[in-house]
């Protein structure tokens, strides 16, 4: 029989333990993958250096959320939904502003008085220019899937634990570009799978740490991460940035600098995914 004594001190050290949740954005093959449609530079390692990450955290490791771009072919982003005025779909990486759509330069295919209205409102933004990507992440194909290195160690983690991983999808609207996990770049009013996402900010708040890693850097982990200071500021000093489990997209590292630089200088901390969380 275990006695009373006994009792309260396992309950006194399991009350004070510090809770830790792992935030996973998008490390799926087309990112993650050499072979990817969208492959982050970098981008195996980082996943190697996670997967390593959880089986060295087993024990300490409470909660796992997966984030998953999940687009269909046509998109505001993706090339067939743009035409220039001699018939031809813009390259993967093209920028396309308000200005070239005003002067035809680039036609929306659907939607060309909300697309036109879209660009005008991301301008106002200031953070991300509208850039035309390779088709990728689309829903049911292979470069949708999380990558096989990393499901291998959250399974290790769920036997362990005995606890299912969680999976968030993002993207699905073809009228929205999706980077963070929170809400839609342009929130549509009408689908509530653009609107803030409440539900997910709230199931991580329950920890007292919130490790976020994944792909890419310079994009959609910037971009959740900015979301949650922006939506629930009170969440920045439990954030810590796996710095060695991320990548930039080739070109667009600097645009993400000031997001980082902000949540540091709110609390958030970096982490090196070779220590042990303590």
């Amino acid at each position: 029989m275990v006695s009373s004594k006994k009792i309260a001190s396992i309950f006194v050290k399991n009350f004070s333990m510090s809770s830790n949740a792992l935030l996973i954005i998008d490390a799926q093959y087309d990112f993650c993958d050499p072979k990817g449609s969208l492959y982050v530079p970098g981008a195996e390692k980082d996943m190697t250096n996670l997967s390593q990450f959880i089986k060295n955290n087993l024990s300490k490791i409470d909660y796992i959320c997966l984030t998953m771009d999940s687009h269909p072919y046509v998109h505001i982003s993706h090339p067939c939904y743009w035409v220039s005025r001699n018939g031809f779909h813009p390259e993967p990486f093209t920028l396309i502003t308000s200005e070239d759509v005003k002067s035809q330069k680039w036609i929306p295919q659907y939607q060309p008085e909300y697309s036109l209205e879209y660009l005008i409102k991301l301008e106002e933004q200031g953070q991300f220019p509208h850039v035309i990507w390779p088709y990728h992440c689309i829903a049911g194909t292979y470069g949708f899937a999380i990558v096989d290195t990393l499901m291998e160690a959250v399974k290790e983690w769920s036997f362990h634990s005995g606890k299912a991983h969680h999976i968030e999808l993002k993207g699905s609207n073809p009228f929205t570009e999706h980077f963070g996990i929170f809400t839609a770049n342009i929130p549509i009013e009408t689908d509530q799978s653009t609107q803030p996402n409440y539900p997910l900010l709230h199931s991580l708040n329950r920890f007292d740490k919130i490790f976020i890693a994944g792909e890419a850097r310079s994009h959609c982990v910037a971009t959740s991460l900015k979301q949650i200071i922006e939506l629930m500021p009170e969440m920045a000093n439990k954030l810590v940035i796996l710095e060695d489990c991320m990548s930039d997209v080739t070109g667009f590292a600097e645009q993400a600098t000031p997001i980082y630089q902000n949540a540091y200088s709110l609390g958030s901390s970096v982490f090196n995914s070779k220590n042990q969380i303590s």
